[in-house]
């Protein structure tokens, strides 16, 4: 997570693009007052009705998507960047069960963080509170639009949502169905809001001009959105910069779960930020892992891009550049380089990682503690895939979002890492002498 602010951030003229966030932004102030003075029960009525809502308009739902993949596709995005943009019928009811997920978590406001009592007899509670309105900007994954919003119903928050302009068709029907179960709650259906336009200068105005009404902006999507969320930004970002995510292979790993685990933690959706960018494998166990290993990924349909001593090893290898070693490719790409134990490859992933998530393949439990002690990332694995780097996998529910700073919230985003506090302090009549 960073927390960025701008001074040089240019406020957009169109008045028509002021006039429409402006009153976005002032729905958005009047519902989340609404919101923080509900019950439990009333945001799980909502989140319940969107979920049917989701599941009775599928058929709508996929056909708005269709009409989005048709454009992207003339507009020859990337296989990778069409897979997070397209939704079926299990995408639609991942959605739905999804939501309803986050109706299991316990209730989050008011909750008790913590309490004690002063000698002077004054009783402190810091009790969680909503952060209040929350801006969302993503690109092209529209199942984003239901996870997002349902969190932050969850939550108490009021949501302004910006998805990416080539998921516009998608995201509305989704939005529609948010909307839907609001108001069957009897709920305002301004907690969650779709800006309107696909108009590049909405985001700015978003991130510029709008610190009256939105408390926090969460970024979701590829290097140059998240860039320039946290440059022009004017309030609290949470976000991530970039998924530059590694799987190192210990000379004790078992070879079938290195092969297993890295096969998964590369290929099983090449698209999103916990996807392996980067293997490195211990020079000591090399002969026997190197071919083996990137022998599945390349069946897999997986490009290797290995350093020296990989290419020696495995001739349908290419050779590696610099920047391979810290490149997110978001594809069916890998670099891999060979290092010399546990020190060599922390060194590596401290100078090439961006601090999102890691996995060791070891049985040496000893070496797993210094991995995790000596990595300064979000998420750090054994024995398991960098696909995990997941709110719902984390038992949070949906997400919105991975952080990686080292302020507030980190890794997955999910209900309860978007909240607040105050303190309540009860008295008998003290005085201050």
């Amino acid at each position: 997570m960073n927390w960025c602010y701008s001074i040089m951030t240019a406020e957009p003229r169109d008045p028509q693009i002021v006039a429409t966030m402006t009153a976005l932004g002032e729905a958005a102030r009047a519902a989340a007052t609404v919101l923080a003075a509900t019950t439990g029960a009333q945001r799980n009525a909502a989140l319940a009705a969107a979920a049917a809502a989701i599941r009775d308009r599928s058929t709508a739902i996929i056909e708005a998507n269709g009409k989005d993949m048709a454009a992207a596709k003339q507009r020859g995005l990337s296989g990778a960047m069409l897979d997070r943009l397209m939704l079926d019928d299990a995408r639609v009811e991942a959605m739905a069960t999804g939501i309803e997920t986050i109706i299991e978590l316990h209730d989050p406001l008011g909750r008790v963080l913590d309490e004690w009592e002063r000698p002077n007899g004054l009783r402190i509670q810091r009790v969680a509170v909503p952060l209040g309105v929350i801006g969302i900007i993503y690109e092209s994954r529209p199942n984003v639009t239901a996870d997002a919003a349902a969190v932050c119903i969850k939550w108490g928050h009021a949501v302004i949502l910006r998805g990416g302009s080539e998921s516009f068709h998608s995201s509305t029907a989704i939005h529609q169905c948010l909307c839907a179960g609001l108001e069957s709650a009897g709920l305002p259906a301004d907690a969650v809001q779709m800006v309107p336009t696909t108009d590049r200068a909405a985001v700015g105005f978003l991130l510029s001009s709008m610190a009256e009404w939105v408390d926090v902006v969460v970024p979701r999507g590829g290097k140059s959105l998240i860039k320039r969320v946290q440059d022009e930004a004017r309030v609290p970002v949470i976000g991530h910069l970039e998924g530059i995510c590694h799987v190192y292979v210990h000379e004790e790993a078992d070879p079938e779960t290195a092969c297993k685990v890295s096969l998964n933690a590369k290929m099983r959706r090449t698209g999103i930020c916990g996807a392996a960018e980067t293997l490195l494998i211990d020079r000591s166990v090399a002969d026997r892992i190197v071919p083996f290993v990137c022998g599945a990924l390349r069946d897999a349909g997986c490009e290797i891009r290995g350093d020296e001593a990989v290419c020696a090893l495995f001739p349908d290898a290419v050779p590696a550049r610099e920047e391979d070693w810290s490149t997110e490719y978001l594809d069916a790409i890998i670099a891999v380089r060979l290092v010399d134990g546990i020190d060599a490859a922390i060194e590596h992933i401290r100078r090439y990682g961006s601090g999102h998530t890691e996995s060791i393949i070891t049985d040496d439990d000893q070496a797993a503690e210094q991995f995790f002690r000596d990595v300064d990332s979000s998420i750090v694995l054994q024995n398991a895939s960098t696909q995990f780097a997941d709110g719902g996998e984390f038992g949070f529910g949906a997400e919105i979002g991975i952080a990686t700073g080292r302020i507030h919230a980190r890794g997955p985003v999910g209900a309860d890492q978007l909240t607040s506090y105050k303190y309540v302090v009860r008295g008998s009549g003290q005085v201050r002498p």
